[in-house]
């Protein structure tokens, strides 16, 4: 018997209808009066989380999607939404989170759902920004932080170790336009060479291990090259 397909989950705009085969499950997260509720997802309205998606599956075409929407009409959402996204994500069975996204503060809801995550095993990337103050939840511990590297083509990764990221990556869409181009898109390329390493039946507590292996670059390329998105 095969083994299971490795799924992948990516909380942000939705996917496109060109990424439905390969889709596992997919949900909405809004915010009202009465909290989260989970609804049916829509179309990406806002093409950023389509084109992470076509980011993940160009660097691991066997893996299955999970879509967690919460960005809708405009990119900005809450702690308790991507929270919750989080936990729905884990519980569907998702073996990698990708978090292109930042949130200017630690609030405890959302960094109890990392925490729920890392003890499922589930590996976390998510988005730094280049320089400035710690974003979330790129800032909790044992999320692999990601920001854009001007060195690093596509699939390439710079192992930065730095105070601000601990992985660099291309800091652009699949397309190469600069659409979406910073922190965003370099966090899916990290994420979409993860899971390849995963998918291949790769451990994930040697991930940080095996990319650091992978890196074509070694220390801090110079901030003023930086193309970053907070």
């Amino acid at each position: 018997m095969a083994a299971a397909a490795l799924r992948v989950a990516f909380v942000d705009s939705g996917c496109a209808p060109r990424h439905q085969n390969c889709v596992a499950a997919a949900a909405a997260f809004v915010l009202d009066d009465r909290g989260v509720r989970r609804i049916e997802a829509a179309p990406d309205a806002l093409g950023h989380g389509s084109r992470v998606a076509d980011i993940l599956l160009h660097c691991a075409p066997r893996i299955e999607l999970l879509v967690a929407q919460v960005f809708r009409e405009r990119l900005g959402t809450t702690p308790l939404q991507v929270a919750a996204a989080i936990d729905w994500a884990v519980e569907c069975g998702a073996g990698l989170i990708n978090l292109s996204l930042g949130l200017r503060e630690p609030r405890p809801v959302l960094a109890a759902a990392c925490a729920r995550a890392r003890a499922a095993g589930v590996v976390l990337c998510a988005a730094a920004p280049a320089r400035g103050p710690a974003v979330y939840p790129a800032g909790f511990a044992g999320v692999l932080r990601v920001t854009g590297d001007a060195r690093c083509a596509p699939s390439e990764i710079a192992a930065l170790g730095a105070e601000h990221a601990d992985f660099g990556s291309h800091v652009r869409p699949l397309d190469g336009t600069l659409s979406g181009a910073g922190a965003s898109m370099a966090c899916a390329w990290l994420s979409g060479l993860a899971a390849r390493h995963l998918a291949a039946a790769g451990r994930a507590d040697q991930l940080h291990a095996w990319l650091r292996a992978q890196a074509r670059h070694h220390g801090a390329d110079n901030p003023g090259s930086r193309t970053h998105e907070q």
